[in-house]
């Protein structure tokens, strides 16, 4: 439908924008013939709003003839042929509405319009044909612009979604697998520490299962799985395993990815703390700085284990993550030094509406 019939807001501007050319073939009529007032306005007003709503068929013959389908040929014989036929068909019916009106006035010749006028009336409606014409072609060319960009958003949205979604699915089984494996070995050693750990992992993915459908949570949120997750690993290591946490409390409604950290803290576990004899302790701290939130993690490594290098595939798909979310608004980086492996995090500080949470 056309754009201008489809809201009734815009129907009614449109129609009272027409009243003034109206009142303008109103005074025209009077001042060439000196008929009535009255007269000239019944035949002028409803004769320019005809035209009005003839004028909106020029948008239905911009779109029966799309700019890569156009010749000249075929301009000049659709866009000139449309222009003739409805301007035509606007004189005819204003050379009976005039008759009509002359009529019931007594006008002589019983008309308000002449041969000139009639003549007058026809170049103007083609003229007027042409350029809604040009307007409603420059109006399609800038709509299917937007549609263009709308369509590249969403496509650039579900393409973030999809990406966000594979990165996730390498990250928590990957967890899941590591914790059954430790189960399984513990249920020989140890039973009752094998029913602890069964236990507290089931906490744990009752926790991240009420948050699963969210792609972003507070701080203090992701801190609280990440407790949740060193329970199950405490239970493995014992006390070769320690943490210090130097949480701020002002980053705590910090707004960050679901399930950003917990995968970076296995990460430390599996090529620091586990290859110690003597384990260590992984420091995890936040602070707000600038506007912006900045995490770090370290943990001691055994220099001489090929374990401690590894393939950084872990690191590496988090930072694809975090890139696709902030792009470059974000920044990771992780070194190596002193017998420890040291990972920064930088991203802005958003925090958590209260009462709302980002799906």
């Amino acid at each position: 439908m056309h754009p201008i019939l489809s809201r009734p807001r815009r129907l009614l501007w449109y129609v009272l924008a027409w009243i003034i050319p109206g009142i303008l073939l109103a005074w025209a009529l009077v001042a060439a013939h000196s008929v009535a007032w009255n007269s000239a306005l019944f035949f002028a007003l409803p004769a320019v709003h005809v035209y009005g709503f003839i004028l909106t068929s020029s948008y239905y013959v911009c779109l029966s003839l799309p700019i890569r389908q156009r010749t000249a040929v075929r301009v000049v014989a659709v866009f000139g042929g449309a222009s003739l036929l409805s301007s035509l068909l606007w004189v005819m019916l204003c050379v009976f509405w005039s008759k009509i009106i002359g009529d019931a006035a007594g006008l002589p010749g019983s008309a308000l319009i002449d041969h000139q006028w009639i003549i007058l009336l026809f170049v103007a409606a083609v003229l007027l044909y042409l350029v809604s014409l040009l307007a409603h072609d420059v109006f399609i060319a800038f709509d299917n612009i937007r549609s263009a960009e709308r369509h590249q958003i969403a496509s650039q949205l579900q393409a973030r979604d999809a990406e966000l979604q594979m990165l996730r699915s390498q990250i928590n089984p990957h967890f899941l697998f590591n914790s059954l494996n430790s189960i399984s070995a513990l249920t020989s050693l140890n039973a009752a520490a094998a029913r602890d750990m069964a236990i507290e992992l089931g906490s744990f993915y009752r926790k991240t299962l009420a948050l699963s459908e969210q792609t972003q949570i507070s701080l203090g949120e992701e801190v609280e799985l990440c407790q949740y997750f060193l329970a199950i690993e405490k239970i493995r290591f014992g006390e070769k395993l320690q943490v210090s946490w130097a949480i701020d409390p002002a980053t705590l409604t910090a707004q960050v990815p679901a399930m950003f950290m917990q995968p970076l803290i296995e990460n430390a576990i599996k090529h620091g703390i586990c290859n110690l004899s003597d384990g260590g302790v992984i420091q995890i701290k936040s602070v707000i700085e600038n506007s912006w939130l900045h995490i770090a993690i370290s943990n001691p490594v055994d220099p001489e284990s090929p374990s401690a290098i590894g393939t950084a595939t872990g690191l590496k798909n988090f930072k694809a993550r975090i890139h696709t979310l902030y792009q470059e608004r974000a920044r990771i980086s992780w070194y190596k030094a002193h017998n420890n492996f040291y990972l920064d995090i930088i991203i802005p500080f958003e925090p958590v509406m209260t009462g709302s949470r980002n799906d």
